[in-house]
């Protein structure tokens, strides 16, 4: 069960959002990811838990943010619940996409797993759900995901496989890329991954 922790910065100007600490572990019917966010003085500032099915797709997404939250699944496409910090305005959403995303690194995580994406298989386009900070607000989004290369790494536990990726926005034509070892972001834009107690997990 991987555990650690990511620090998260604005991918355009570099200013500090904060930290991720997760823990994340593949199980009998997908892969489960759980973590707390700090802010950069240290304060609690919302939380992330998701569960996929074997397939990759969410079973169940919780997310709280500046005290809205979020609960949604693949359901019709995907469906969600938002709930103000009142708890008096809660609002429905459904959209034909294939999963969720957000800043949190799980999501590059969920949507490879998604995806699924070989040597022989590429490139794909996905639509997806983004929950934007800091209120969560929905925005449906397309990307495009290629494999460009898998390498193979030799460390003390045996060999890594890192997998990198190139995603396009295709509203704007924005590229980066993201390099996945496992259930773990090694990099991407925005995140860093700070310190790791134990190798990513394998999917089967």
């Amino acid at each position: 069960m991987p555990r650690g922790r990511y620090s998260l910065h604005d991918p355009h100007d570099h200013t500090p959002l904060g930290e991720e600490h997760f823990h994340c572990a593949p199980g009998p019917s997908g892969w489960r990811y759980v973590a707390q966010r700090t802010t950069p003085s240290g304060d609690h500032s919302g939380s992330i838990d998701l569960a996929l099915d074997e397939l990759g797709r969410p079973l169940r997404l919780e997310l709280n943010a500046a005290s809205w939250q979020v609960r949604g699944a693949a359901l019709d496409g995907v469906t969600w619940v938002r709930t103000d910090p009142t708890g008096t305005h809660a609002t429905e959403g459904n959209a034909p996409a294939h999963a969720f995303t957000g800043t949190s690194p799980a999501f590059l995580v969920a949507t490879a797993r998604l995806l699924r994406l070989t040597p022989a298989s590429p490139s794909t386009r996905v639509r997806l759900v983004a929950l934007t900070d800091p209120v969560l607000a929905p925005r449906t989004l397309d990307q495009s995901w290629t494999l460009l290369e898998s390498e193979t790494h030799a460390t003390d536990n045996g060999p890594l496989i890192v997998d990198a990726y190139q995603v396009t926005a295709l509203d704007t034509g924005e590229q980066h890329t993201v390099h996945i070892s496992g259930d773990v972001v090694l990099a991407a834009p925005g995140i860093e991954l700070e310190h790791l107690e134990t190798p990513p997990s394998t999917f089967p």
